[in-house]
């Protein structure tokens, strides 16, 4: 469980929800046919402009935000660098044997890579397409949460103006101009909860999450590339240790002293 998505989604719904609810009257901002205007037509609206299996792929990035591991960069590092004085010691094929206990399908193919004897120029391009792929399918994933960002606002503009030209249809009655803007303005505060509050902090989770993968992916790049250049397992886990942050860095360091 990531309890960071947790924690900010719980105390940006409850904390807005709370304040609504102060003014002692909950239910004014509670309007059906505003509902929906604009979460029935941003929906539509994006389920029209992504493909179908894009929009299979929702529910998974949904789970991701809320449960998900972190990247263990320090894990990788260690182990990167215990396959090159293995290599070293045995050379690659010795490798082949620790293919089967790899968890991540990335390493395991970066290594059976190696250890087939493939040229350093081609293994390099395998795995940086490899990236490539990994990055346009995370940034489409995204791209549903930044078109339900885009067009919340927008329907809940047309909700208001929907409400306004209702409202100016019957300015006879004088009486109902107050309660009829506040609900013609309820659409574009639905509009703006709906962005603000859910599509756009998961697009940016989503975001900051596939950069985690990748610079992952990167570090493994570059350790398996040194250990088939045959460097020093010493060099190799210095070069692999500029991936990690200065934090990180330290307590790696300290924990080998």
């Amino acid at each position: 469980m990531d309890l960071t998505s947790l924690i900010g989604f719980l105390v940006t719904w409850i904390l807005v929800l709370a304040s609504m609810a102060s003014g002692g009257n909950f239910g004014a901002y509670v309007d059906v046919p505003s509902i929906m205007i604009t979460l029935g037509g941003a929906i539509g609206a994006t389920i029209i402009s992504n493909p179908g299996e894009r929009l299979k792929a929702v529910t998974g990035s949904l789970r991701s935000v809320f449960i998900n591991k972190e990247a263990d960069l320090v894990g990788m590092v260690q182990m990167i660098t215990s396959f090159a004085e293995k290599a070293r010691r045995e050379g690659l094929l010795a490798l082949e044997g620790d293919i089967a206990e790899i968890d991540n399908d990335f390493m395991r193919k970066a290594i059976q890579l190696v250890v087939d004897g493939t040229d350093p120029e081609l293994v390099r391009a395998i795995l940086d397409t490899e990236i490539g792929v990994f990055e346009d399918r995370h940034s489409a994933n995204k791209s549903v949460f930044d078109t339900l960002a885009e067009f919340g606002p927008s329907f809940g503009m047309i909700g208001t103006l929907i409400g306004l030209i209702a409202m100016l249809g019957n300015l006879q009655d004088v009486s109902a101009l107050g309660p009829g803007m506040a609900v013609a303005l309820i659409t574009t505060m639905y509009g703006s909860m709906l962005a603000n509050m859910f599509a756009i902090p998961v697009s940016k989770k989503l975001g900051a999450r596939s950069a985690q993968e990748v610079k992952l992916m990167e570090l493994m790049v570059e350790g398996i590339l040194a250990i088939q250049a045959g460097e020093n397992p010493r060099i190799v886990e210095e070069k692999l240790k500029v991936y990690l942050p200065p934090k990180m860095r330290e307590a790696f360091n300290q924990e080998e002293q």
